[in-house]
């Protein structure tokens, strides 16, 4: 047993927490994704919580893990995941996508201390990440590189281009968590260009492949911890995502990969998650 269930449940009310965060920032904001933010939060709770070396205290300590971002627009999750470890105070939440706020709708490198790249053009996190896993092996550190993908932004060119390149310098170091929660702005990812058989796209470009339910803790603990074991080869793995996860008008519908709740929709939103919070804590 990688992690007791006293810890599974406290990961569990962390990211039903930080899902009422996004709800709060969004609303706060008047504009920004729902979606993609909702569905990982559990994979950005075990991260900030469980898996990360990391001291937010000195978010520039040199022996930190890295996380890239790519896709950028869903890092609502990150900001609520980073004040609630520490990063910054939990009021500047509110200050989302707000003119001068460190907190914009894609994040920037210099804004935020603890943000490790600036991702707005989909794909470009990936190749960012695989510079840092190449940068580490030059210079001999053991930290490691984590890169969140979405699964949309498998329709660009660069991604691949970046994946075959850790593919083939055996980056180890490097972990790739991708959302596959089968959205894009404008429908379903099969529709608009399909990306299966996606797992064994990655097997043939060199990587080690996991599948994981991408809400299930256990399951997301074991497979960071199963990347750590990997030789010569990088990890990706496919978290299977319901977005919207946690608020039922909004899970499996692509409308809201890119819109926020209103103030009644915010509303509704913050009950089903506090029912869904009273139930986990039993």
């Amino acid at each position: 047993m990688l992690i007791h269930e006293r810890e599974v449940k406290k990961l569990e009310l962390m990211a039903n927490t930080i899902r009422q965060d996004i709800i709060k920032m969004l609303v706060e904001a008047g504009s920004g994704h729902s979606a993609g933010p909702l569905d990982m939060a559990d994979i950005f709770t075990v991260l900030y919580f469980h898996t990360l070396h990391h001291n937010p205290k000195k978010p520039d300590w040199p022996e930190r893990d890295r996380l890239a971002l790519s896709c950028g627009h869903i890092c609502p999750v990150r900001y609520a995941a980073m004040a609630r470890a520490g990063y910054f105070p939990l009021k500047e939440l509110a200050t989302l996508r707000k003119l001068g706020s460190r907190l914009q709708g894609h994040p920037e490198l210099n804004r935020l201390p603890g943000t490790e790249n600036t991702s707005g053009p989909l794909a470009q996190g990936i190749s960012v990440a695989v510079g840092m896993a190449l940068a580490a092996r030059l210079d001999k550190k053991k930290w490691r590189v984590y890169a969140v993908l979405s699964d949309g932004e498998h329709n660009e060119g660069q991604l691949w281009e970046a994946v075959l390149c850790a593919g083939k310098n055996k980056l180890s170091n490097l972990t790739a968590i991708i959302d596959r929660n089968n959205i894009q702005i404008d429908g379903a990812t099969e529709d608009i260009m399909p990306l299966e058989p996606f797992a064994d796209k990655y097997r043939a470009f060199g990587w080690h492949v996991i599948e994981i339910d991408g809400h299930n803790i256990r399951q997301i603990v074991e497979a960071y911890e199963e990347a750590k074991h990997i030789a010569e080869k990088p990890t990706a793995i496919i978290a299977h995502t319901i977005p919207g996860r946690g608020v039922s008008f909004m899970e499996k519908k692509y409308e809201w990969h890119g819109m926020p709740p209103n103030a009644e929709q915010a509303r509704a939103a913050l009950k089903e998650l506090r029912a869904i919070r009273e139930k986990i804590s039993g």
